[in-house]
């Protein structure tokens, strides 16, 4: 083998690297907190090292573990890139767990230092007698300057922030240290922990980059943009995002509490870009105070939970440029997204746009995906050869922190296990049918209860809904519909309506007349978990425990 002499630089793939370009390109690009906070990319570095040094100066040293509990801010930005780019673990934790699961998660990553915002002080009460490993506590006041903390810490972020120099020459270390941790739910038991590492987020960066820009149909996401996310800064680092929109130099707008204000930072602001779950979507346009605003500009990606036929056509309605995009918290997380192929913008009709904007989507650059059979082989294209979706990417995370049984069972044949169930259409578009846990068998075939929502979606009287099989002594499971419905309708008059639209389906032979579900329950408001989905654990419970 030929020798070369080696006299290059040894490039590391570093978040602190994401910074490099919108320094020089946009320093007085702006990133806004509601309307409390606005200043500028250059600011904001400089605040990026005096949080290196604030905790520099608290002792924390590389590998450690610094945790957050806030909401979508400025500050939690300048931890997404402070902490890793000192080569410390940021931790974010997820505020919407119960106290016993939060405790869990901060014990078992073994969080150093936690920085809280004031409106977790009640929670603070029932968490700190039980902490094993935090050191250190600072609190965030949120302009409040009343606002003391009645816990014991080391002093309001903001004014801690302000005492610390804006000098600070972040270290060059490998490339595969891990950046950031965070805990994903399940079905049972505790949450698992999943980690990436410097080298996985930036890769991952670079791959949203090329996704978002490369099409401009139906969503495209470029340096012209105003970027306002509505996932949650804990949950997959919202979706990758902020890194994209700060290496891109984009002009940053961050919510805080999702509230009233997410309607008026929209309008102020000319949001154009935003990302979040089914529900959160539906919140925004189904607010009457949104009646009447212009959303022609805004473009949205959906992910977390299937986006239904019946939430894209309100969408498109409004004029909103809408599509699907998939991934995990495995995943960290973009897999596939629904973007048109070359022809379909101008070839397509509203219908056929409509199929493909709900579609699970097309891999990403750099992400192989495939159906698979219980063997492990992979099945040809095709609406009838369902089976699980299986991935490498680069960016995938390596298992659970510290569970190695569970990381091995994620990591069968060398393959990640999403337990979606799905099919690739002949134009390789994914499409998931359902989760391997939802799906329904009722007298020996297989139901999807995705398609049945998707379906029930597209009634005029329906504004959610959830389907969940249900045991049952002949069939073995029966499908059963959770809806909430629209202003107007009640189970009185909608119930014959959602039977109809049904109807439809069944004569155009896309379902079958006994997968209709045989009740329609309606209900104020569906259960959600932590991060928005629809949550059909609890359903089950609630329907054997009230309407069995």
């Amino acid at each position: 083998m030929i020798q070369f002499p080696n006299y290059s630089y040894d490039y590391q793939l570093l978040i602190k690297h994401i910074l490099d370009r919108p320094l020089e390109w946009a320093p007085e690009q702006t990133i806004h907190y509601r309307d409390k906070v606005t200043y500028t990319y250059r600011e904001f570095y400089q605040r990026i090292k005096k949080l290196a040094n604030l905790y520099n100066n608290l002792g924390v040293k590389k590998g450690d573990v610094i945790a957050v509990m806030d909401y979508d801010s400025h500050r939690y930005l300048e931890h997404y890139f402070a902490v890793p780019m000192m080569g410390a673990v940021l931790h974010t934790i997820n505020i919407r767990l119960s106290p016993e699961q939060m405790l869990y998660t901060i014990n078992h990553a073994e969080d150093k230092v936690l920085i809280v915002h004031k409106d977790f002080e009640p929670l603070m009460q029932k968490l700190a007698p039980g902490f094993e490993t935090v050191e250190k506590v600072i609190y965030i006041g949120d302009g409040d300057n009343d606002y003391i903390a009645s816990f014991e810490n080391e002093g309001e972020y903001e004014s801690l922030l302000a005492a610390q120099s804006d000098e600070f020459e972040f270290p060059e270390f490998d490339e595969k240290t891990i950046a950031t941790l965070f805990y994903t739910t399940g079905t049972t038991g505790n949450p698992k922990g999943v980690y990436f590492t410097h080298r996985q987020l930036v890769l991952h960066t670079l791959a949203e980059i090329a996704a978002f820009n490369a099409f401009s149909y139906p969503v495209s996401f470029n340096y012209t943009d105003v970027y306002m996310p509505l996932t949650p800064m804990f949950h997959v680092h919202a979706w990758g995002v902020p890194y994209v929109a700060t290496m891109m130099g984009i002009k940053q707008i961050y919510p805080g509490r999702y509230d009233e204000m997410i309607v008026k930072l929209l309008v102020q602001h000319k949001v154009t870009f935003s990302h979040c779950v089914p529900t959160v979507l539906q919140m925004v346009i189904g607010n009457p105070a949104t009646e009447k605003l212009d959303f022609s500009n805004w473009k949205v990606i959906i992910g977390g939970s299937a986006l239904s036929k019946g939430l894209a056509q309100d969408a498109m309605k409004r004029n909103i440029r809408i599509m699907t995009g998939y991934g995990m918290s495995e995943t960290a997380p973009i897999l596939s997204l629904a973007t048109f192929k070359p022809g379909m913008e101008e070839d397509l009709t509203d219908e056929e746009k409509l199929q493909v904007v709900t579609k699970t989507g097309f891999p990403v650059p750099f992400v192989k995906m495939k159906v698979v059979n219980e063997k492990g082989e992979e099945l040809p294209r095709g609406k009838e050869n369902v089976g699980e979706i299986v991935v490498r990417t680069p960016w995938l995370t390596k298992g659970y922190y510290k569970l190695d049984n569970k990381s091995k069972e994620l990591w069968k044949d060398g393959w990640l296990h999403t337990g979606d169930i799905a099919y690739r259409d002949e134009d390789g578009y994914f499409v998931i049918t359902d989760r391997l846990k939802d799906v329904i068998k009722t007298g020996g075939e297989w139901v999807s209860s995705l398609e049945l929502e998707s379906i029930i979606s597209q009634c005029i009287a329906v504004n959610q809904v959830a389907v969940i099989g249900v045991p049952d002594e002949k069939w073995g499971e029966r499908p059963v519909a959770f809806v909430t419905y629209k202003q107007g309708f009640d189970e009185s008059n909608a119930y014959s309506k959602c039977r109809m639209t049904m109807m439809t389906f069944v004569e155009a032979g896309i379902i079958e007349k006994w997968a209709i579900p045989d009740r329609f329950i309606a209900m104020d408001e569906i259960p959600k978990t932590s991060v928005g989905k629809i949550d059909k654990k609890v359903l089950r419970k609630m329907y054997l425990e009230k309407y069995s």
